[in-house]
């Protein structure tokens, strides 16, 4: 009975889901609608519906049902009353490595194949293991921590009396389970900021150095900028977005981290930004660029079935008008750091031929941050130089 409980509830939120909506904005409403759910309730059907959009693209024809059936035996190493009410049998396999289930699955249903889970994946940047990208679409990504210098201690003590099991991964990173409830261990602290591994590894790629002016060109949530902060407290600094409200939410976040001399700008970067920034020249830009967003599909797993092809060549475009507007303010032999939380080639390395081949910049550094190997988001970062 609380198996099939579990697929009703899963089917009411399939059946209510908004495609053109996150999932992680969806629930929280759905839950607030029916308020007879407990948090264990809660917490299986969100388990139920993220590991369903995890099976991406494959066994189309089949039902909602038995997909799910599917993607929670290769979702899954534990044992769960779903797996043992629908697929006993399977239940019995719980642990077993991921090519082995996957190998079952494909002796139950002949027609599936793991590439049909990421149809795309002769977009790939090169560098990418197209087989092991594939299969961590079945594994759920940790949550990412930054603690501040100076804060490590008080952090870790915290979370060990919490009873939270987390990895330190080296310069101040922390991992740990997804879902975690850091609100309720930190109510007032602000020691740390919650960002995926790899976009703290883009870091490495700053090198700035005392008294230069910034330029965090696509700033969002202000990450990279705070990242650029703890590397070097003395900069000039400008932050844009075309977002308004974005910008508006800076503010405290900047405050917290002691970040408190930088300008703000709301820019459209497609368009002649001549008019605000004639008069500025940078020592150093980052443009974290508008992108697909396919290296953090693990975590937005329902994106998968939301995409289609022609948006990495829209993305293509968009990332090309908007490099060419910004790197006409960068001083000659200082670097823009070009980021994106992409895995397509069209986003990454054939942006960077765009980059040194049209407007003249040298490619320095450029690697794929693959996270999908560690739990993590997977992204691209380069570091170009404009000729002097």
């Amino acid at each position: 009975m609380k198996a099939l409980n579990q697929l009703k509830t899963f089917q009411r939120i399939l059946d209510e889901y908004p495609a053109d909506t996150p999932l992680g904005k969806f629930l929280p409403g759905f839950y607030r609608q029916n308020k007879q759910m407990g948090s264990t309730d809660r917490k299986v059907a969100g388990r139920l519906i993220y590991n369903y959009f995890r099976l991406g693209r494959a066994l189309p024809e089949l039902p909602a049902d038995e997909r799910l059936v599917v993607a929670e035996f290769l979702c899954n190493t534990q044992v769960n009353s779903f797996i043992q009410h629908f697929r006993p049998e399977w239940s019995l396999c719980i642990d077993f490595d991921i090519d082995r289930k996957l190998q079952m699955v494909k002796t139950a249903y002949p027609d599936f194949k793991l590439e049909d889970v990421f149809p795309w994946a002769d977009q790939l940047s090169p560098s990418i293991n197209k087989d092991a990208f594939l299969k961590s679409f079945f594994v759920q990504p940790d949550l990412f921590i930054r603690v501040r210098k100076g804060f490590e201690t008080p952090v870790k003590a915290e979370l060990t009396k919490a009873g939270v099991v987390f990895k330190d991964e080296g310069s101040n990173c922390l991992s740990m389970p997804n879902g975690t409830r850091l609100e309720n261990i930190f109510p007032n602290q602000h020691w740390f900021e919650v960002q995926d591994a790899s976009s703290q590894k883009t870091a490495q790629y700053f090198k700035p150095t005392k008294w230069e002016a910034w330029w965090d060109a696509c700033a969002a949530s202000g990450g990279k900028s705070l990242l650029l902060h703890e590397l070097e407290p003395n900069l000039k600094l400008v932050v844009s977005d075309i977002r308004e409200s974005v910008l508006a939410n800076l503010d405290e976040r900047f405050q917290h981290a002691g970040l408190l001399k930088y300008q703000k700008k709301v820019l459209d970067l497609t368009q002649n930004i001549d008019l605000e920034l004639h008069h500025y020249e940078f020592d150093g830009i980052i443009l974290d660029a508008p992108c697909s967003g396919s290296g953090t599909w693990g975590r937005t797993p329902e994106m998968i079935s939301q995409f289609g092809k022609q948006r990495i060549d829209f993305f293509n475009r968009l990332q090309k008008d908007i490099v060419r507007n910004v790197v006409k303010y960068l001083k000659p032999g200082k670097p823009l750091i070009y980021i994106t939380c992409s895995v397509f080639k069209a986003e990454n390395e054939e942006l960077i031929n765009f980059i040194t081949g049209e407007l003249g910049l040298k490619a320095e550094e450029q690697t794929v941050l693959k996270g999908y190997g560690h739990k993590a988001d997977s992204m691209f970062v380069a570091r170009l130089v404009k000729a002097k």
